[in-house]
């Protein structure tokens, strides 16, 4: 279930919750005012995906961080019941961290559409889920079908006209979270332009929508590593490195 960019930043108060434009960061830091503590030995990934948990220990790896993944443990998935990207991605890792008593690292990520208030925002992967009714063609390995989902983005930007503000960025959010209660937060941020139709075979969910800026390929068209080097995700792991593997 899949519900922006500084290095530890959360919404301000009354702004809306799920990736708006309007959104500002601030300095965040979890509940407590003491310092971060830092990554060593051991961290669970709150995720029972094997490729994510492949492709975060790889870039731990250098670290010498030693991942292992919450559906080796056994751990259950948490609701993710939160508003936020940031919300969310701390109630996987503290669920994680308090189930394993270990420091437990967790993501949460979406496509924000700047025409659309920020939708579909938490709410990205729901937007890709077939009803019953519906039935599963072109879905994908979890039963979600992708171009219905990007169909949904250009259906809604349509109904505004021509001349609608095409431009939106994909948010990554990855929290820490230790078992005594301390946690902090990294955002990655990438901005773009929505474009129709879909183009590319490389990427996956919105990627063959969504041109980065400065490119004039689509996520789908880029090369995974280069993509991988640019991408909302590599920025937030980029914040976190900093801080938590100062050199």
């Amino acid at each position: 279930m899949t519900r922006r960019a500084c290095s530890a930043c959360c919404v301000l108060p009354g702004s809306a919750a799920n990736g708006s434009s309007r959104l500002r960061p601030r300095p965040w830091r979890g509940p407590r005012a003491d310092p971060v503590p830092r990554l060593a030995g051991k961290l669970v990934i709150a995720t029972h995906n094997a490729g994510k948990l492949r492709e975060i220990s790889a870039l731990l790896a250098p670290y010498g961080v030693e991942c292992v993944s919450a559906g080796d443990l056994g751990l259950p998935e948490p609701a993710e019941t939160g508003t936020s990207f940031v919300e969310n991605a701390l109630i996987k890792a503290r669920a994680a961290a308090e189930a394993s008593g270990l420091p437990a690292l967790a993501d949460d990520s979406g496509l924000c559409v700047v025409a659309l208030d920020g939708r579909p925002g938490v709410y990205t992967a729901d937007w890709a889920e077939r009803q019953w009714f519906e039935g599963v063609p072109g879905k994908d390995w979890q039963g979600r079908d992708w171009y219905m989902a990007m169909g949904k983005v250009e259906g809604l930007l349509a109904e505004q006209g021509p001349a609608v503000d095409r431009s939106g960025w994909f948010a990554c959010v990855l929290a820490i979270a230790w078992p005594d209660g301390a946690s902090a937060v990294y955002e990655g941020r990438v901005d773009g332009t929505l474009t129709w139709p879909p183009r590319g075979a490389l990427g996956f969910g919105y990627d063959p929508v969504f041109v980065p800026l400065g490119r004039s390929e689509t996520f789908a068209e880029i090369d995974p590593a280069e993509k991988h080097r640019i991408s909302h995700r590599a920025d937030a792991f980029a914040k976190l490195v900093a801080e938590q593997f100062p050199a």
